[in-house]
């Protein structure tokens, strides 16, 4: 009777670990793993974070007007925080597939801004110049004598792609570069994810002209190619710290290896990510050389503790 107790007894128990077992397949776990003892968002994140929404601004701008013709005050006007307007910004002349990308990315934007207000909390938008003729002082600056006529954007599909080079890839360097300060894993979380977007962004932008490489910008006499390599010239020597920005072409000691010239992914020796400091990044963006002195695209300088404190010092 014992032992027919226990047989009895066994394939219940048999049956029960199935079921818990089938279970266990059919409702897999998919909550994230966090550290027992992190912490969510580490007090210095919070300055650190609210930074780079300086240039989701700026991104989200500049593509919702140029695809949309209208920017944050109408799509999402709680992210301004009574922020002014962007200057000089418009619709773009864009072709269908341009227009595609580029919708896809402004609409990305918001997200990203929504994801670091809800996180961190946010910035009031600075005041930003998107004008044509900013663009134009830029590329100006970029190959050294003024263009004949302005580079203006906003007037074909090829502009608007090289504006846009001009974007994107300085928030990746940037996330980059923060990544190594941030402690809090929820904070960590937003990096990474901000971080994959962007990096998404800018590789289909270098795709973009890397398909177009030998391609004449037409009225000038340079190729988008020789574009490319000059903003990136612009930048790395408005940052001051070495080599940290790449054109679609590369002399071969810069390739992947010091094997290829083509450069579709910008990256350093060892095919890793350039990463620049939050000075570094407002010295791009003023176009000014420096982090304590605004102009460019944020004539008044950026928002948050982090951009202020830098104008405060000499």
């Amino acid at each position: 009777m014992a032992d027919l107790f226990t047989s009895h007894a066994l394939v219940i128990l048999l049956f029960l670990f199935s079921k818990l077992t089938s279970y266990g397949a059919s409702h897999p776990t998919c909550e994230p793993l966090y550290p027992p003892h992190g912490v969510p968002i580490a007090k210095q994140d919070v300055d650190l974070m609210q930074f780079p929404q300086n240039l989701e601004f700026l991104e989200a701008e500049f593509m919702l007007w140029a695809s949309f013709g209208y920017g944050l005050d109408q799509v999402a006007p709680w992210f301004v925080m009574g922020g002014p307007p962007p200057i000089g910004v418009r619709k773009a002349n864009l072709d269908h597939l341009t227009q595609s990308i580029v919708e896809e990315f402004a609409l990305q934007e918001i997200g990203h801004l929504r994801a670091l207000f809800t996180t961190v909390g946010g910035i009031p938008r600075p005041l930003m110049d998107l004008s044509s003729q900013t663009f134009a002082k830029l590329m100006e600056a970029a190959f050294g004598y003024k263009l004949d006529p302005p580079f203006d954007p906003y007037i074909n599909s090829l502009n608007f792609m090289i504006a846009l080079y001009v974007i994107p890839y300085v928030g990746l360097v940037g996330y980059t570069g923060t990544n190594p300060l941030i402690e809090g894993y929820e904070t960590k979380r937003l990096l990474a994810g901000l971080l994959g977007t962007e990096a998404g962004q800018d590789a289909v932008i270098r795709t973009y002209l890397y398909e177009r490489a030998e391609e004449v910008v037409k009225p000038y006499h340079y190729t988008v190619a020789e574009f490319t390599i000059h903003i990136s010239e612009l930048r790395n020597r408005l940052a001051k710290c070495g080599i940290k920005d790449e054109g679609i072409f590369v002399p071969p000691e810069l390739g992947a290896e010091n094997r290829t010239v083509s450069n579709v992914l910008s990256a350093d020796y060892n095919s890793l990510s350039y990463s620049r400091t939050q000075a570094e990044i407002l010295r791009e963006v003023y176009s000014t050389g420096n982090e304590h002195v605004p102009g460019g695209f944020f004539p008044k300088g950026g928002n948050g503790r982090i951009a202020r404190e830098f104008l405060m010092k000499p």
